[in-house]
C-alpha cells in the first residue's frame, strides 16, 4: 500500500498573518480538512500589510494579503503554510462590492485565492471612500 503526504501523522503548523480569532480558525479548519490524519497547530501574529487599512481596490487587496503572508515567512520560517487573508472593496460594472483575497505560502510556493463578490450598498462604499472601515460599517454584531 502507498501512501500520500496527506496520510502520515504529524503536526502541521500554520502561522496567520492575523491576530483575530476569526481568522485563525478559518484557516486551520480549511487546512486541516487535507491532513484529517494530522494534529494542526496555528497560530496568529501582527503582520502588516503594507496597503491601506480598508483597500478600496482589487489589486490593493491583493497586495496586502500576499505582503502579511510573506512578513509572517520573513519572521518565523519553521511553519509549514503561511496564512493571510485581507478584505477589501472595489467598484465592479458600476456596482460597488466587497471580497477577500487569501495568500498562502507552502514549501517556498505562493498561491493566491479569491472570494466571491458581496454588493455592496451605495451608502456603505461611500463611507469607505470617506475613510471609514468596513467592519464598523457593518455594525458590531456582523
Amino acid at each position: 500500500m502507498t501512501t500520500t503526504h496527506h496520510d502520515h501523522l504529524h503536526c502541521i503548523n500554520i502561522i496567520v498573518g492575523s491576530t483575530n480569532p476569526v481568522k485563525i480558525n478559518a484557516a486551520k479548519n480549511a487546512i486541516a480538512q487535507y491532513y484529517p490524519n494530522s494534529t494542526v497547530r496555528c497560530q496568529g501574529m501582527h503582520a502588516p500589510s503594507k496597503v491601506a487599512e480598508q483597500p478600496m481596490t482589487e489589486a490593493e487587496t491583493k497586495l496586502g494579503a500576499i505582503n502579511r503572508a510573506q512578513y509572517c515567512q520573513q519572521q518565523t520560517q519553521t511553519a509549514d503554510f503561511y496564512v493571510a487573508m485581507e478584505g477589501g472593496v472595489d467598484h465592479f460594472d458600476n456596482d460597488p462590492a466587497t471580497f477577500a483575497y487569501m495568500a498562502i505560502i507552502s514549501n517556498g510556493t505562493l498561491s493566491v485565492g479569491r472570494s466571491a463578490n458581496l454588493p455592496l450598498p451605495p451608502t456603505v462604499y461611500n463611507a469607505l471612500a470617506a475613510g471609514e472601515e468596513l467592519e464598523p460599517c457593518n455594525g458590531p454584531n456582523v
